[in-house]
């Protein structure tokens, strides 16, 4: 099943098809929810060869078609057709072999062997020099992408990044087949954190770093070792891909796979005519999903969540500093928050798929805290303008707005991404409702959905505050997101105690191999993050997936889906 991985879906929430982590190694058992007697197409025929599967994206890709480069889930999407992680994760998100197993007998140092014989789409066999191809491709000085968390605690990575040392220390090819990877202390998560994803070093020889992110290898003709090879990329518009018969998970049974970007509003009328096999949905169509007859409507668990984010200070290159002061009042983000009546939102847009949430953790992974445990910021308008005149901020001029403490004009310039689904600015438009039913003016912002996540990248200025969401990954550790020294940590909040208290459930001298003294530190931090609240955490949702019947043999379980060799189409 796909690995589910904060620092990899690191745009995983730029649009609800987001939701659904795609397609990416094992075979699992799911655990679906549908319409359907919980099958998904499942049938007791033997599997047919042939046919073309056409799968739906919502979103235009941005083209960055290699997972050391991607940000946008609609890139991740076609990636996970065509390329491959090297180690897999079970439905309890638990690292599981795949291309590679592993020992360590410290959680500092891993032994890792590749299987041999893997291809990849050039006919190249996979070598673990092009794992360590990546990993050193990620942490250049040149490099183009976030990926670096991912590879900065291994041994000499950031001498290597500061241009100190040739080589990385702790990387050791022994063979083709065989590494051995260091890190610079044991840590609970050194391997759920690393990153496991090669690049073919034949396809980028020549090609400089800094070039790599807008050569034709990533994005018109990437060759990845997934069961199915890219064969025409129409940017913006669709990719088609052919079954790659060498794949070393089994030949793949459907021949081809077309990816192409529609109208969300058009989906219904394409799964009932036969010309779309696959899509994810948002919420708000659920019932006419389920009223097709030849559609399986799909719901399974999910792992992640929206937030309203404050822009509490920007990014220097290295670190968050929390040095901009128009949010600094907790009482007026508190404020904020008693004036959502997020049961009502999440009703009026979410339709029966999700649910308010409190903490920064959704409810199906193992380190939630118990919601009775945190604070609960019911809707409460009367707080909320309590709050607010606690703080200063009152209307001094009678216009019905309120000033801030100084008595100057305050605006609340809050940020939306925007794609074609229509529901994006509605909800938006509510969100900014609620705020102004207190008294706070409030400016609504809708950018583009490719164009919004490079701005808060950047800490751009104009973000103040914002629409967000992550998917969690396999690994529960909070710190890619909301670290002191995390780029995605968008608030760019910084708070020493949260930064011990993270650091301590990563420390194997503090916590050994217990999850219970892992997951208390972890309640811990959602306390610490729900008093502070330097962003107000929304809701979570179940994932959304429409799936014809005529596709059979596709599982789902928290962990994402089956890989697509395994599914066959129905002649």
């Amino acid at each position: 099943m796909k690995k589910r991985s904060m620092l990899m879906l690191a745009a995983l929430m730029l649009v609800l098809s987001a939701f659904l982590a795609a397609c990416s190694g094992g075979d699992k058992a799911g655990t679906t929810k549908n319409e359907n007697d919980g099958k998904t197409g499942e049938s007791a025929e033997k599997p047919q060869d042939g046919g073309t599967l056409v799968y739906a994206l919502d979103s235009a890709p941005e083209g960055k078609f290699n997972y050391t480069f991607y940000e946008n889930a609609s890139d991740q999407y076609v990636i996970d057709f065509f390329d491959e992680n090297l180690i897999d994760y079970d439905e309890n998100l638990k690292a599981q072999p795949h291309i590679a197993s592993w020992k360590t007998t410290d959680n500092k140092v891993f032994d890792f062997e590749i299987k041999q014989g893997v291809k990849w789409h050039n006919g190249d066999e996979l070598s673990v020099k092009d794992w360590e191809f990546a990993l050193k491709v990620i942490a250049d000085k040149d490099y183009e992408g976030a990926r670096f968390d991912n590879v900065r605690n291994i041994v000499g990575a950031q001498e290597y990044h500061n241009g100190k040392a040739k080589e990385i220390a702790g990387i050791k090819i022994i063979d083709d087949y065989h590494i051995q990877i260091t890190f610079d202390k044991a840590r609970v998560n050194n391997l759920d954190n690393l990153w496991t994803y090669p690049m073919n070093r034949t396809e980028f020889q020549g090609v400089a770093i800094k070039d790599m992110l807008g050569s034709e290898q990533v994005r018109t003709k990437p060759v990845g070792l997934g069961p199915f090879k890219v064969t025409k990329v129409i940017p913006g518009e669709s990719v088609e891909l052919e079954r790659f018969d060498d794949y070393f998970g089994g030949k793949p049974h459907i021949e081809k796979v077309v990816i192409k970007v529609i109208d969300p509003s058009l989906s219904v009328g394409e799964l009932k005519n036969g010309t779309l096999d696959m899509t994810s949905f948002h919420p708000s169509i659920i019932d006419q999903v389920k009223a097709l007859d030849n559609v399986n409507a799909v719901t399974y668990p999910g792992v992640s969540y929206y937030y309203v984010g404050f822009r509490l200070g920007t990014w220097d290159g290295e670190k968050n500093v929390m040095n901009e002061p128009k949010y600094q009042e907790k009482k007026l983000r508190e404020a904020m928050y008693y004036a959502i009546n997020r049961e009502e939102w999440v009703k009026a847009f979410f339709f029966g798929v999700g649910k308010p949430v409190n903490r920064p953790i959704p409810t199906n992974h193992w380190i939630a805290a118990p919601n009775e445990d945190l604070e609960q910021y019911k809707y409460d308008p009367e707080k909320a303008k309590a709050l607010l005149d606690e703080a200063g901020y009152k209307d001094v001029d009678g216009d019905g707005f309120r000033e801030d403490p100084k008595g100057k004009k305050f605006v609340i310039n809050f940020s939306h991404y925007a794609t074609d689904n229509p529901t994006f600015e509605s909800r938006a438009k509510a969100m900014t409702q609620y705020w102004e039913a207190v008294g706070l003016k409030t400016k609504l912002t809708m950018t583009d959905v490719n164009l919004y996540y490079e701005m808060l990248d950047k800490a751009d200025k104009s973000m103040e505050v914002f629409f967000g969401g992550w998917s969690t990954g396999s690994d529960p550790d909070p710190t890619p997101l909301w670290g002191s020294k995390a780029i995605w940590n968008y608030p760019r909040w910084v708070n020493a105690e949260s930064d011990k208290l993270l650091d301590q459930a990563l420390d194997i001298k503090v916590v050994g191999t217990d999850n219970d003294k892992r997951k208390d530190l972890y309640v811990q931090w959602q306390k610490l993050f729900m008093q502070d609240l330097p962003a107000l955490p929304i809701a979570e949702l179940e994932e959304t997936m429409a799936v014809s019947k005529r596709v059979q043999n596709v599982k789902f379980d928290v962990s994402g889906m089956n890989r697509p060799n395994e599914w066959w189409i129905q002649q």
